[in-house]
């Protein structure tokens, strides 16, 4: 695992952050974020290179409260909940307070158009930009190869990716080391809740950590795709906790 030299609690095999990303320091050379949920665990068991991605990540945040739930019943102890929302926001206003440089890649021209001009409004301080990458379920390797010359040659200090999971999980991974970014964070949805194409459930949900529960009415078609990999994690944490299959 990456994270060792962060708070973590181990689940389920994964190293999952439990601090806080004030633990981050301002002049870090080099981190990658990527968020952790029932789904994401689902789709690693089926994906080596996400599972790959995701123990080689140096921060994996909880995004999902089922992980917490599974971090209470193994080990009693509960994570809190560091969302792609969450990411984005904290690191937006470092950016600001520090006059950084910060990079969009994914999603449409439009919507990055709209995430620029809301920037601008709310973080006069940081020097945006942006690239909107080709509309396909795999990139070749001249995609990455432009992908990675746009973003090195805006030199960012943050990189937020935004290519939904797992693909963005494992593009991070993979180019981490190519990037000129001192700061990769993986954030998905993100993009769309700050572009305003969709709405993120109310904070009092969030608060009670109940979003999930909200979006399954916002996005029916999500929880249906998803709902076999967050049972794949269910059951893991059962088996584990019976002692009938024990993940180290």
């Amino acid at each position: 695992m990456a994270a060792g030299k962060y708070k973590t609690t181990r689940v389920l095999g994964y190293e999952v952050f439990s601090s806080s990303l004030n633990d981050v320091p301002e002049n870090i050379d080099k981190v990658l974020l990527n968020t952790f949920s029932p789904n994401t665990y689902g789709l690693a068991t089926k994906d080596q290179v996400l599972q790959e991605a995701l123990y080689n990540t140096d921060l994996l945040v909880l995004d999902g409260m089922g992980v917490a739930i599974g971090s209470l019943l193994i080990h009693g102890k509960n994570i809190k909940k560091i969302a792609g929302q969450d990411c984005f926001d904290y690191f937006m206003d470092k950016a600001n307070k520090n006059k950084w440089r910060v990079f969009f890649m994914g999603s449409s021209p439009s919507t990055l158009e709209k995430m620029r001009i809301r920037a601008a409004k709310e973080y006069p301080q940081i020097t945006v930009g942006s690239y909107s990458p080709p509309f396909k379920p795999d990139f070749t390797e001249e995609d990455n190869d432009l992908i990675v010359q746009h973003v090195n040659d805006f030199k960012p200090d943050v990189l937020f990716v935004g290519l939904t999971a797992p693909k963005q999980e494992k593009w991070a991974y993979q180019h981490k080391d190519r990037v000129n970014a001192r700061i990769i964070s993986t954030i998905g949805n993100v993009f769309d809740w700050y572009a305003g194409n969709s709405v993120r459930p109310a904070k009092i949900w969030i608060k009670l950590r109940l979003e999930w529960f909200i979006r399954i009415f916002h996005r029916p078609e999500i929880f249906r795709r998803n709902t076999k990999n967050q049972l794949v994690f269910l059951k893991d944490v059962m088996l584990h906790i019976l002692f009938i299959k024990r993940v180290k």
